[in-house]
């Protein structure tokens, strides 16, 4: 029976705080664990790529010049270039880090995103305690706390562990003012839920554009559910009828959690945004595409080419990133990047005059767009709609081990065997978060089609949902299909599989 004002997941669900006292050794051990796991990472497997250096060379320069831009070494000198190209949220952390710990000291910079990362797993036990159960919130702290994927971030110098955090806090957000909206309607504590929920969707899109898509859920999600809610009024709105109808109607209610939502979202990037203007001349709210500097080209003609064929990791590192600068080897194309052999003369002729400089001339680029139009006219299904699919897929389903020593075509085996096992343990683990998470969610639609309540529901599944094929439609468009972008949907995954495991009878909230 229901407490009056009060719902039956709120009385039977603790939060947190109380799980955390009431299973004191389990967190506390599982912790110790999550906390061995990243630090074996920080040890034998921490990265600093090229992106890592862009990163501490703008965090740097900020520091040491209050300019945000980057070194560019010139004849007898260097100087000091502004840029857009990549947005301030990761160097602004790594200029708060080599503030403290000084100039260049990643090491300092893993530490801490170690730190932030297990603040993850509490908030993806959090999470998972307000969309299923207490026991599914234990669970979902394992999960979160011994998966090797975030570990291995962690001790990576790239936003991915500031990106999962703020995305698990922006959903939890979410989650928190949906629970509360349904609870008790429309209150001041509702509002700023969501304003906590749009500053951390705003730390999100500082750290990468493709964060913005995270907003684009939030907003959808709240359109489509308050039209549910103004049809089915939970008894508590029922009882507030005369209150809601005296100027908070649903439609009211979404327009100002959007407003509220979309604000402190967009805010921070007002400042960057006149930046650019300034500073720059040009219009720019996010950063470039490609992550080019103003008068940087862009080989606009070989990446769509390359979207015509490309997708899997390993292509990414053998073909596209070894424009400009390196040789391109024919021999690296799958055969799909091949339709005939007047095509296979001419890709061969445009791969040679490229391998002769290795530069990427506007003459070669457009003999590359021609060579990609003339592939798009005949295939058009297979452009627009299978190769996404496959990339989506691919970035789904590959081994994660991209910063580890396994080769990038591990299924040819020609690692020796410690690394051949690693890859295909990887692979299975990964295809076991995965299935878990998409097992729930087909009993979840099996559930709502029979409109029986059965064990396992998730609440708020469709803000979940359309979080993860909004970025899945998104990642199938780009022509670099790296397995790190389905990272961000882990929080996501994890809540899913945490669902299926603990077999928790739930209403289901869709």
């Amino acid at each position: 029976m229901r407490g009056r004002g009060k719902s039956r997941d709120s009385r039977y669900i603790p939060n947190v705080l109380s799980l955390i006292r009431e299973h004191r050794s389990f967190f506390l051990g599982t912790i110790l664990a999550a906390l061995a796991l990243r630090l074996f990472f920080f040890v034998y497997f921490p990265a600093v790529t090229d992106d890592s250096r862009v990163y501490a060379n703008l965090a740097a320069n900020w520091l040491q010049h209050g300019v945000y831009g980057l070194t560019q070494a010139i004849p007898q000198e260097t100087q000091l270039v502004p840029t857009d190209a990549r947005l301030p949220g990761y160097p602004m952390f790594l200029a708060a880090i080599f503030w403290l710990f000084g100039i260049g000291n990643f090491k300092a910079v893993l530490l801490t995103q170690i730190l932030v990362d297990l603040g993850t797993c509490l908030i993806v036990a959090d999470l998972a305690r307000r969309a299923v159960s207490g026991r599914a919130a234990r669970i979902a702290f394992v999960l979160t706390a011994l998966c090797p994927f975030l570990a291995n971030y962690a001790a990576v110098a790239l936003t991915e562990t500031l990106e999962i955090f703020f995305t698990a806090l922006a959903l939890d957000g979410a989650a928190a003012a949906l629970g509360r909206m349904r609870e008790a309607g429309v209150e001041m504590g509702v509002y700023k839920l969501w304003a906590a929920t749009g500053a951390a969707i705003a730390a999100c899109i500082l750290l990468r554009p493709d964060g913005g898509i995270l907003l684009a859920a939030v907003a959808l999600y709240l359109a489509v559910w308050a039209g549910a809610w103004g049809r089915a009024p939970s008894p508590v709105q029922a009882e507030h009828s005369s209150a809601l109808a005296r100027g908070h109607s649903k439609a009211r209610f979404v327009v100002v959690a959007a407003v509220i939502v979309a604000v402190f979202a967009l805010a921070p990037l007002a400042p960057w945004t006149i930046r650019n203007f300034r500073t720059l001349h040009h219009f720019q709210p996010l950063a470039p595409r490609y992550a080019n500097e103003p008068d940087e080209a862009v080989p606009r003609g070989f990446n769509r080419w390359v979207k015509t064929w490309i997708v899997d990791y390993a292509s990414v590192e053998e073909i596209y990133w070894s424009v400009p600068d390196s040789n391109l080897d024919p021999e690296k194309l799958p055969s799909r990047a091949i339709d005939s052999q007047a095509e296979r003369d001419a890709t061969l002729a445009i791969i040679a005059d490229y391998n002769q400089s290795q530069n990427m001339t506007p003459d070669l680029d457009a003999r590359f767009a021609k060579l990609a139009a003339d592939r798009i006219r005949a295939h058009p299904v297979r452009y627009y709609v299978v190769l996404p699919v496959l990339r989506v897929t691919d970035m789904w389903l590959r081994p994660r081990t991209e910063l580890l020593p396994p080769d990038v075509r591990w299924w040819e085996f020609n690692d020796d065997t410690k690394q051949s096992v690693l890859a295909v343990g990887f692979g299975l683990l990964n295809l076991a978060y995965v299935t878990l998470a998409l097992w729930a969610l087909v009993r979840l639609a099996l559930i709502r089609l029979t409109l029986v309540r059965r064990p396992s529901a998730i609440r708020w599944a469709g803000l979940l949902v359309c979080f993860l094929l909004l970025r899945s439609a998104f990642l199938g468009t780009l022509e670099n299909p790296e397995p790190r972008y389905t990272l961000e949907c882990y929080p996501v995954v994890i809540v899913c599989a945490a669902a299926f495991l603990s077999r928790d009878r739930a209403a289901a909230v869709i």
